[in-house]
């Protein structure tokens, strides 16, 4: 009875101890599967642009579950030495999840979190470590000698480092790259073979360089650190900005200080997307003739680009307001010494081409309703005179507050009227298509431009100056009237979408208006009531 008695307490206290070896291994796979899952979710919603770095967790942790089911098979067959190896491979897999979990935690999670950015190779290197301490444990647990395998680990490092010096190499560069602070993800850079590109990955081996090309460029670190490589637009405390060059030609016959201010004027006005204004675009004459071989100045117009990806799109819109503003200018572009033009000289021929140009200048006219009052003799009047203004896409035309020099006949595309508040804020009120007109009431009263027109596409305009209406309106009044007329119902009208005004209110605003222009125009132009 006592050796029963004896018989069942030792197996009630083995069946105890592997219940509470059971319920230990099954809380620690709980607690990992726990942190995985929260450290997951946390990084999903916060930082989800590294929800890969998961999956360094959990395949080994799969891989642990995996190996814990193999070693309760082996040890209900009863394959005890089997048993051992699987329990320290299972134990080994769970320090290595372990390890995964805390640094995607701490560099994944937590650090991105407060703004604080570690080399990629940096952390790398710390899990290396890790693994490598971890092996160790469970090796000295095992009873494995470990003096025998650093000895051989030595004979077998130096073998491997002999043959694989080149890669070695490019992994040290890799690591001095990331630790000297001194380029990085997103940088742009240009090799010394001149490829422009942006860092997109250092790597152990090499960097990853994409070209504004679409190409990808590989670049081993070792023959990174080997070469001169320029930075882009990087300066110390400044931010993103590199200087680009736009070059042109003009004819000597115009004054190089004329060219750099038309230019200058047009590139300052208004903001040129992925172009900075401090520095502002400057315009310079850089050169006369060549060895006596041109006959024009060369200019270039120098810009600091600030999303580098966009070169040349930028550089085709300056170019666009260099060739607009010296258009309006009068001031044509160079063309070669050698160029030949053939043309038919005679009088005749001439007086037809200065025809057809006041013809198609009345005929803008004609198209504009505010010129209505005017006969065809008194248009065909202010017709030589008129001045021809293209403006490209995004140029401001006429700034809210400035002195009002011209009346716009819009003959081609479509303008933007911008109202700003007294508190800076800027917003769109209206568009104008052609045929239209805008900046009246500054040329016909003296009023400071009340709106800023700026051009939604390639526009081409008439411009009208003041003292080109002050003959026809001294010797005919009453064209006033007729022009204060057009002009009140134009703001009224504008003034009626806005407030849905009823007939009586329209009818009376209207009046009150009229005579109000009306007694502007009067006023400027020095009429007698």
């Amino acid at each position: 009875m006592n050796s029963l008695q004896a018989i069942l307490a030792i197996q009630l206290t083995a069946a105890w101890q592997f219940a509470n070896l059971a319920g230990g291994l099954a809380l620690r796979i709980l607690l990992l599967a726990v942190g995985m899952v929260v450290v997951a979710f946390l990084i999903g919603r916060f930082v989800p642009q590294r929800r890969r770095r998961i999956r360094r967790a959990v395949l080994p942790f799969a891989v642990w579950i995996l190996m814990l089911g193999l070693g309760l098979g082996l040890k209900a067959a009863g394959w005890g030495a089997g048993v051992a190896v699987v329990g320290y491979a299972a134990l080994l897999l769970e320090y290595i999840t372990i390890i995964n979990l805390i640094f995607i935690a701490i560099f994944d999670l937590i650090l991105p979190l407060v703004h604080f950015e570690v080399p990629e190779i940096v952390a790398e290197l710390g899990l290396g470590f890790a693994y490598i301490v971890a092996a160790i444990v469970v090796l000295r647990s095992s009873g494995v000698n470990l003096s025998g395998i650093i000895a051989t680990s030595a004979v077998v490092t130096g073998v491997i480092g002999l043959s694989l010096q080149a890669t070695l190499g490019n992994i040290l560069g890799g690591v001095a790259l990331q630790l000297d602070d001194s380029i990085h993800v997103g940088d742009w850079v240009q090799l010394e073979n001149g490829k422009q590109g942006k860092v997109t990955e250092i790597r152990w081996r090499h960097a990853v360089i994409e070209t504004r090309d679409w190409d990808t460029i590989i670049v081993p670190n070792a023959s990174l650190l080997a070469q001169n490589i320029i930075i882009l637009g990087k300066r110390q405390g400044q931010p993103l900005k590199h200087r680009m060059w736009v070059y042109f030609n003009v004819d000597f016959r115009y004054s190089p200080a004329e060219v750099i201010d038309v230019v200058e004027k047009a590139l300052q006005e208004a903001p040129i997307d992925n172009a900075a204004m401090d520095p502002a675009p400057n315009c310079i004459c850089y050169d006369f003739a060549k060895d006596n071989r041109d006959s024009f100045a060369y200019y270039a117009v120098r810009y600091w680009l600030t999303d580098l990806a966009k070169d040349d799109p930028t550089s085709s819109v300056i170019r666009l307001r260099v060739h607009a503003a010296l258009r309006r200018a009068g001031i044509p572009l160079a063309v070669p010494a050698a160029t030949v033009f053939l043309s038919q000289d005679d009088p005749e021929h001439a007086q037809r081409k200065v025809a057809r140009g006041l013809d198609q200048r009345v005929a803008a006219l004609d198209n504009v309703d505010l010129f209505d009052p005017m006969t065809p003799e008194e248009k065909a009047q202010i017709a030589p005179r008129i001045r021809s203004a293209p403006f490209t896409r995004g140029e401001v035309i006429t700034k809210q507050g400035a002195t009002a020099h011209w009346l716009y006949v819009l003959t081609k595309g479509e303008v933007e009227v911008r109202l700003r508040s007294d508190s800076g804020e800027e917003r769109v009120i209206n568009t104008i298509k052609a045929p239209g007109f805008f900046g009246e009431m500054g040329v016909m009263t003296g009023a400071k431009r009340s709106t800023t027109i700026v051009a939604l596409t390639e526009v081409d305009c008439l411009r009208i100056e003041k003292d080109d209406f002050n003959q026809i309106i001294t010797e005919r009044p009453e064209i006033a009237e007729g022009i204060s007329s057009i002009l009140a119902q134009r703001q009224v009208g504008l003034a009626a979408g806005r407030e849905n005004l009823d007939a009586a209110e329209h009818n009376r605003r209207l009046d009150a208006e009229q005579s109000r222009i009306l007694a502007g125009i009067k006023a400027f132009f020095g009429l007698e009531d």
